[in-house]
Order: C-alpha cells, then structure tokens, then sequence
C-alpha cells in the first residue's frame, strides 16, 4: 500500500527530469512573469507620468518590498520542502499536517513581521539613500503595501504545496489571477481616478488578496485540504519547519541586504542612475522569470527523490537544471539585446539611465547563468536539509561578493561599475555554488542519510564544517 501511495503521490520519481525541470520551470515562470510583467507595466506607468521622483521612490521601494518578501520566501522553501520529502516517503497524511502547521506558523510569524517594518519604514528607506521628497513617496507607498504580507504568504506558501504535489499548473494560475488583477486596476486607479503612486500600490495589494485565494482553493479542492491547527501538534512540528525555515528566510535576507548596498552606491551618482537601474531591476526578473522559477520548480523534485532514497535522481536532477539554465539564459540574453533599443525608448532614457539599460541588454545578462545556479544550489540544499548551506552561499555573495565589487567598480567607471561589480561578484560565487552543492549531494549519497529535521543551527553548523574539513 505504501508503495502504491508513493507512485501515486510522488510524480517525480519517475520520468525525465529534464522534462520535469522544465514544465515545472516554465509554469511556475509564467506566473511569476504575469506580477513580474505588471511591476514592469507600473513602471512604464508611472515613467508616462513624467516624474522622475516617482520613479525613483518606487526604485527604492522595490528594495524594500524585495526585503519583506524574502520572509515569505523562507517559509514557502520549508512548506515545500517538508510536504515533497513526505510525499516521496509515502506519506499523504503527513504531507497535509505538514502543509497547514507551516502555513499558520507562518502566517502568524508574518504578521508579527510586516507590523515591524510598517513602523519602521520611515528609517529603512532612509537608510537605502532615499531623501526628500522620493523618501516620503517610498514610504507612503510601502506603508499601503506592506499589511497584505500575510495575505501573500499565505499565497506563496499555498503555491510552494501545490508544487511540492507536482500541481504546477494551479500554482500557475494563482499567480496568473494576481498579476491580472494588477494589470486591471493599474490604469484605472493610477490614471481613471487620478491616484498615481498611491493607485499602484492599491493594486499591487488587491493582487496579493486573489494570490491568496487562487493557491488555497486548489489545495482544498485536489489535494486533500488543510488540517485544523491544533495547538499541541504545531508546537511539535515547529521544530522542522524552523529548521528549514529559519536559515531560509536568512538565506533570502542577504539579496535585499545586497541590494540595499547597491542601491545606495548607485543613489551617489544622481536620481537618474538610481532611475536607471529601477528600469534594470524591473527587467531582471521579467527576462530571467524563469530563472528566478528555477528554486521552486527544482525543489520538489529534489525532495521528492530524496524522500524515496533516490540519489541517482537527486545528482541527474542538479545536471538537468543547470543545462536548462544554460539554454534559457542564452535565449533570453539573445531577444534582451536585440530589443535594447526599443526597451530604452520605451522608458525614454537618456544618459547615465541609457547607459545602463544597454550595459545590462548586453554582456552582463550573460552573467545571469551564474545567478541561475545559486538558484539550484540553495534549492538541492533546502530540500536535502541543508538550508544552512543556502544561508552561508547567499550572504557570502550579497556581502563579500558584493560591496567590495561594486565599491570597485563604482570608483573605476562610475554607475555602470556598479552594476558590473554586482555581476562580478555571482559569477564567482555561482562557480562555488555548484562546486559545493556537488560535494554535498556525494556527501549525503554516500551516507545513505535518511531525511531528517536536524536542529536549527549547531547541527548544520557543524555539517558544514565537516564539510569543509574534508575538501
């Protein structure tokens, strides 16, 4: 019975695992591309109005909306890890206690989080550059978006089960629903009822209502619902889920932190280059929107064979994925730089601002490959429960591979610099990523580990010293 259950349940364990890298890359891509498209939309928007200090708030914005996320982030990597590794051991029941304890431990854990940063955002955006007039545009802006965080966890979270049960296209379609609710109410409000920014922050906050919505109505409606939270299990089962969690939501920190320090480093050449790479920022995930997929979409395959004991699986799993990163970001750079004209026109750039949108449609979307295989890495370690490996990878490179490569590069050719310091930096740490994440696999393969919940930190500490004793 149990064996029956895990080939009915665990989709993963069998078939092509490029194929599997790929519906799961590209449907959970096209979702994200529709809130992607619409914050690309928003900034077409707000350009057309013709205020350069609007669209420099929602540049400096967007650091901190990206930091805020991250949390959410870190707590869908746990649920989808969690319910994957169930599902691959047979077990569909707890897979469910699994899913509904990390989604009220994280909608709670949320909403503790967005009170703390909606009272602090005055001095977080100050603390980015912003100053004047943008820093109040910012913060007004923020301060409408950011009591929806645990609406959109429960949205992430919810998309992250239904792709841990190899329900991709749901997963798709809530966040397809979310960006077109966006898309509707942009023009409407921004322009129809005269609201500018604070139109597109109305939007973007109905858009994380209907996520919401979309990805737990699928749950309840195929995959057996969610369970009733009681008290006594979510405290026994908080030690899992933070183990995962805890070192991913680290994990996801480091970018906004990394981010931040190019931001404010980009913010001493003027509003324009800050403008400039708001356009940059906006078109990153939008070509690379299946890049940015690759964490989500390779985790449950990842988990699911690790769940089953099938190594073999987990190692093909990981050279699948990055030659699929290879094809896309050579695709996607090809069709950026062919339309880096048309891009910069559209957003009427000029000077530093065009600069920056040529750099970044030509050689430096090449870089993004690099970017792609932090994205599998951290994606094998949190599914092999090793999310401490993700944790060190990132803040090493949003800090050590970052601010001394975009000091340099700012100090030796100005804003542009900047930007090719950031990508200096992935490069270097998206070659240790596969190196480690390659030991890791070997490591764990030749153990014949058995999934397990190892303490938050001292025991994957530990694990990675070890790890780099034996190198």
């Amino acid at each position: 019975m149990k064996d029956q259950a895990t080939a009915t349940q665990a989709k993963f364990l069998s078939g092509s695992l490029f194929r599997h890298v790929t519906v799961m890359s590209l449907t959970a891509s096209i979702g994200l591309m529709a809130i992607f498209a619409v914050d690309f939309v928003d900034m077409i928007f707000i350009s057309m109005l013709g205020k350069a200090e609007l669209a420099a708030a929602v540049g400096y914005a967007g650091a901190i909306l990206f930091f805020t996320t991250s949390f959410n982030i870190g707590v869908a990597i746990a649920a989808g890890a969690l319910v994957a590794r169930a599902l691959g051991a047979g077990d569909k029941e707890e897979a469910r206690q699994q899913a509904s304890n990390a989604l009220t431990a994280g909608f709670l854990f949320s909403a503790v989080f967005a009170l703390a940063v909606w009272i602090s955002l005055g001095p977080l955006v100050t603390l980015i550059g912003a100053t004047g007039q943008t820093h109040d545009l910012a913060v007004h802006y923020l301060a409408i978006i950011v009591p929806t965080l645990p609406l959109l966890l429960l949205g992430m979270a919810g998309g992250a089960v239904l792709r841990a049960h190899g329900d991709a296209r749901w997963a798709m379609m809530s966040t397809i629903v979310g960006g077109l609710v966006n898309a509707v109410l942009d023009p409407i409000l921004i322009f129809g009822f005269d609201l500018e920014l604070t139109g597109a922050a109305i939007a973007s906050a109905a858009s994380r209502v209907a996520i919401a919505v979309f990805a737990l109505v699928p749950i309840f409606r195929y995959h057996g619902g969610l369970t009733l939270p009681r008290p006594k299990a979510l405290f026994r089962d908080m030690s899992p889920i933070a183990a995962i969690a805890c070192p991913a939501i680290l994990t996801q920190l480091a970018t906004p932190v990394g981010q931040a320090w190019v931001t404010r480093s980009m913010a001493e050449f003027g509003e324009e280059a800050v403008a400039g790479m708001a356009v940059v920022a906006r078109m990153s995930p939008l070509a690379f929107a299946t890049i940015f997929a690759l964490s989500g979409a390779v985790g449950p395959i990842v988990g699911q064979n690790y769940g089953a004991g099938r190594f073999d699986r987990v190692r093909d799993t990981l050279r699948e994925a990055l030659l699929f990163t290879a094809i896309v970001v050579g695709l996607a750079a090809l069709v950026l730089f062919m339309l880096r004209e048309p891009i910069a026109h559209l957003f009427e750039a000029e000077g530093v601002a065009l600069t920056l949108i040529f750099l970044f449609c030509g050689p430096l979307a090449l870089a993004f490959f690099f970017n792609g295989a932090i994205f599998v890495a951290n994606a094998c370690f949190n599914n092999l429960g090793r999310p401490f490996y993700s944790t060190m990878l990132n803040w090493g490179r949003h800090t050590v591979g970052t601010i001394p490569f975009v000091w340099i590069g700012g100090a030796l050719y100005g804003a542009p610099g900047v930007l090719i310091g950031q990508a200096a930096g992935g490069v270097l740490f998206g070659v240790a990523a596969i190196l480690i994440v390659r030991g890791v696999i070997r490591s764990v393969e030749e153990h014949h580990e058995k999934p397990r919940e190892p303490g938050l930190f001292q025991r994957q500490a530990r694990q990675v010293i070890l790890f780099f004793s034996r190198r």
